[in-house]
């Protein structure tokens, strides 16, 4: 009696594979590599121009922020390392405190509370509102929004100066008018901020509000829900990771703001509206110390990686 069978046999997959080994060519690809090479093709120069604009500017900081670097004097002529020296001298300048704290004002004034907040006013009042009287709103907030940053800080520094149009009406009225960029530098940088910003969060609460599905409001208003009920329990939290979404994009766009804080005091009177874009402007091309400018830089780098932390939390059980 023969012995049975096995089908198929025990060695046809190794047999099959050695077949499959030995049948392909010299040099081919494996499946994994081609896609790796087929990313790369299309991405390449982007990414070459990410890091040459990008991350090549970011490392000559770094390291220039650990030397003398300058523009005029000794360290234009002789470069040299010196370690931490310019973060020492940096903790111990009271300057930095008086930026960090005015930075913090002008970020959470101008785009936590104010653009932020307005911009979802705005948003919520043009729900269900006419066709006419959302375009009226969205081109006269948008308007702000377009205007070259430096021509909508002269546009504020007409109305809020000496002899500018707010003390002009305060006039005709018969108030008392003053300087108001000199007596409240940093509420006068916060509200031009804030009229010309507000505009972008608009456009994203609009879209967010757009997509709140109107059954459950239906839904709740049948079940005796108030107007602020509905908004506080159930239009907030649908439209929660957009909120965290905004807050980052606005908040590190106002960390950056210097053109419009310039124009309108360049950081006065005295240091009292001198946030740390100003400070690290002063020291790096006024007063020439590049590398001294540089350390203040990664502060601002700093703050504005802890405000993102933050957001990425809130945010991380939404991810």
């Amino acid at each position: 009696m023969s012995a049975p069978v096995r089908w198929p046999p025990a060695d046809d997959g190794d047999h099959h594979r050695r077949r499959g080994a030995r049948r392909a060519p010299a040099g081919h690809a494996r499946p994994g590599s081609r896609g790796t090479l087929r990313w790369l093709g299309p991405m390449g120069p982007a990414l070459l121009l990410l890091l040459l604009f990008v991350a090549g500017p970011i490392i000559w900081c770094f390291y220039s922020a650990f030397t003398n670097t300058a523009l005029t004097g000794v360290g234009a002529q002789n470069v040299k390392f010196v370690g931490l020296a310019n973060f020492q001298r940096m903790f111990a300048d009271p300057q930095l405190t008086s930026a960090v704290i005015l930075t913090l004002v002008f970020v959470i004034g101008s785009a936590i509370v104010g653009q932020n907040l307005i911009g979802l006013l705005i948003s919520v009042l043009m729900q269900g509102r006419g066709r006419v009287i959302r375009s009226v709103v969205g081109t006269v907030v948008l308007a702000a929004w377009v205007l070259p940053e430096i021509v909508a800080a002269f546009i504020w520094y007409a109305f809020l100066n000496q002899q500018g149009t707010l003390n002009n009406i305060l006039h005709w009225f018969g108030l008392a008018s003053q300087n108001w960029l000199y007596t409240t530098p940093m509420l006068a940088v916060i509200l031009a901020n804030v009229w010309r910003g507000t505009a972008f969060s608009m456009l994203v609460y609009s879209a967010a509000l757009g997509e709140v599905p109107p059954d459950i409001q239906e839904s709740a208003q049948v079940d005796g829900a108030g107007v602020f009920q509905r908004f506080w329990y159930i239009t907030l939290p649908l439209i929660r990771r957009q909120i965290m979404t905004n807050l980052m994009l606005i908040t590190l766009q106002t960390l950056g703001v210097f053109t419009l804080i310039f124009a309108m005091t360049a950081g006065g009177p005295g240091t009292k509206s001198q946030t740390l874009a100003l400070l690290m402007y002063q020291q790096a091309f006024k007063f020439s110390d590049l590398a001294y400018g540089m350390a203040i830089a990664f502060v601002l780098l700093a703050v504005g990686g802890i405000f993102s932390a933050i957001y990425m939390r809130v945010l991380k059980p939404e991810i």
